[in-house]
């Protein structure tokens, strides 16, 4: 089926799963992808900083991305890395010059950046992660991941020993900062239905000022701020900084009376230190990543135009927390239930969960 000239029509994805795909995709070697060298259709990603094996959104959206080649023979997938915020404008470039039929930039970081290229391009399809965007042609995935942030504070005020639990973050920016709300809304709950005192390091969501590396690639830095945080009596760890949260995870793999909550993808799979992971606040990029690019797939092939943008919540399934793993017998019965009330009373909107951050608030 020869594909016709992309003119982009704004596609509601389906709900992603709770167990959305893994960011398991191998990395691709140079800039190609595996599979479907017939295909008609290109679909092309850039990453941000910290490659497609980042453990993070890079990777889980790569998944995605492959997923969707798997599902349709007629899909080719590639994608660029980006070093550097630098990297942007020639990557998206590249793929624009290779003729590519969507263009998915990752990250909020590179939404201007993507706006500029598609601006250029308006019979190319582009589409943002964890950015919005109001130029016609680029489609805008976000996630209100303050709902399961929020659920993973929850879950750290109850375990934590010490009361003392932290967080940081990569950069501030917005998907960034409205995880770290979400998390401090949820310790503030704890502390307001349990009685309890549970002190958060690292963030004061009213000031919306914090503790930030100005890196997501740095795991050194990492590590000497969970450091810092431990010495301070935080036995809980929650860092929102891509592949620098590693340096977290190190941290508390050196410290047994210390553990830590994962981001973006179900940290006990995607990354080594699944034994130190309570659980994680996960968003469902490569079900999101894979449903896009199929959306643009039927676009360009006299699909049904349909419009709107999609945001993950915990209604349709987009964000969620992880399993616990190896902790679930430390998590206690009564305060899984206490999740499950919190998850429902979010949903049908008796609770609200408020970050400046949130795409409700764009």
């Amino acid at each position: 089926m020869a594909v016709k000239p992309f003119k982009l029509a704004l596609a509601g994805l389906s709900a992603v799963g709770l167990a959305a795909l893994a960011a398991c995709g191998e990395a691709p070697s140079e800039n190609g992808g595996d599979g479907n060298a017939d295909a008609s259709f290109l679909a092309c990603m850039v990453t941000d900083s910290g490659g497609v094996d980042d453990k993070s959104f890079n990777e889980s959206s790569w998944a995605g991305m492959e997923a969707a080649a798997e599902e349709n023979d007629d899909i080719k997938v590639e994608v660029k890395e980006s070093s550097s915020e630098t990297d942007y404008d020639p990557n998206l470039q590249a793929m624009v010059d290779n003729e590519c039929n969507f263009i998915i930039g990752v990250g909020g970081l590179m939404t201007e950046n993507v706006n500029t290229a598609a601006t250029a391009n308006p019979d190319t399809a582009f589409a943002t992660v964890d950015g919005f965007s109001e130029v016609e042609n680029v489609y805008s995935i976000q996630f209100d991941t303050a709902q399961s942030a929020f659920l993973a504070g929850y879950v750290a005020a109850s375990q934590s020993k010490t009361g003392t639990v932290a967080t940081w973050g990569g950069m501030k920016i917005p998907p960034v900062t409205i995880f770290m709300d979400g998390f401090a809304a949820g310790i503030e709950q704890h502390n307001t239905d349990k009685g309890t005192n549970v002190e958060l390091l690292g963030w004061d969501a009213e000031a919306q000022e914090g503790t930030f590396l100005n890196s997501f690639e740095d795991t050194a830095a990492g590590k000497s701020t969970t450091d810092t945080f431990i010495s301070q009596g935080a036995d809980i760890i929650f860092p929102v900084a891509g592949p620098a949260g590693i340096g977290a995870l190190t941290a508390a793999a050196e410290n047994d009376a210390v553990n830590a909550i994962w981001v973006d993808t179900d940290g006990y799979e995607s990354t080594e230190y699944g034994a130190e992971l309570i659980t994680s606040a996960e968003k469902g990029l490569a079900n999101a990543v894979k449903d896009s690019v199929l959306a643009a797939y039927e676009a360009a092939n006299g699909g049904e135009a349909i419009t709107g943008s999609y945001v993950g919540t915990l209604a349709n399934e987009g964000v969620s927390i992880a399993p616990f793993h190896d902790f679930d017998s430390a998590v206690s019965a009564d305060t899984k239930a206490e999740l499950e009330a919190l998850t429902q009373q979010i949903i049908d909107g008796t609770l609200t969960v408020e970050s400046p951050s949130s795409p409700a608030a764009q």
